[in-house]
């Protein structure tokens, strides 16, 4: 049996999920909003940043995001910033589908990530996720574009919220050109930690 389509992201207080700019990650503002995610021992491990950590419940939150995860989705723009920043041995482990108008032949990486690059939608890419994926989930990675896509397409089943005590001001807004008639949503979860606040919502169509 299929999995579910979610996504899990980090998001300010005043409902940005990334600076405007591409060049302005990894600086203090996108630091502080996930300051939570770099403390813990499974995210260090996973992206080779030293021993040590947290292992509380937020790192396995964390784990069992990255465990349920059997393929990705993400957009051309999140990929063209991470591509200058992952390792060679990218933290996914999975295939990747990149949402993109730009054909390009698939990249593989070392641990079991390739990228494969998809120009007909996002509801082609959820789908060759779900192929890949067997029995796991799909994990729509970002950015903002893609989730609301997906969102408004009505592919995503539920998502993780973790709302750090951060603001913006301005940058990527998570849920802009969300159709608000068109998904609903039903909070199945809350749960607060010293560094952030889970929240988990079912998504409800129609």
């Amino acid at each position: 049996m299929a999995g579910t389509v979610f996504f899990s992201v980090s998001v300010s207080l005043d409902g940005y999920l990334a600076p405007d700019s591409p060049d302005e990650l990894m600086g203090r503002q996108w630091m502080q909003l996930q300051q939570w995610v770099f403390r813990q021992k499974h995210f260090r491990e996973n992206l080779k940043l030293g021993t040590g950590g947290e292992e509380g419940r937020d790192n396995e939150i964390v784990r069992d995001t990255f465990e349920r995860t059997g393929a990705s989705v993400m957009g051309r723009r999140m990929f063209d910033a991470g591509e200058e920043m992952w390792p060679a041995d990218p933290p996914f482990h999975t295939p990747v589908f990149v949402v993109t108008h730009s054909p390009r032949e698939p990249w593989v990486r070392d641990g079991g990530t390739t990228f494969f690059f998809v120009t007909d939608g996002v509801e082609s890419a959820v789908a060759q996720a779900r192929a890949a994926a067997g029995p796991r989930d799909v994990r729509v990675a970002g950015g903002a574009d893609v989730i609301v896509q997906a969102l408004n397409a009505g592919l995503v089943d539920e998502f993780h919220l973790a709302v750090s005590p951060v603001f913006f001001g301005t940058g990527v807004r998570l849920f802009d050109r969300i159709d608000a008639a068109g998904v609903g949503v039903e909070q199945i979860g809350v749960e607060p930690s010293p560094h952030t606040t889970h929240l988990r919502y079912a998504v409800r169509r129609g």
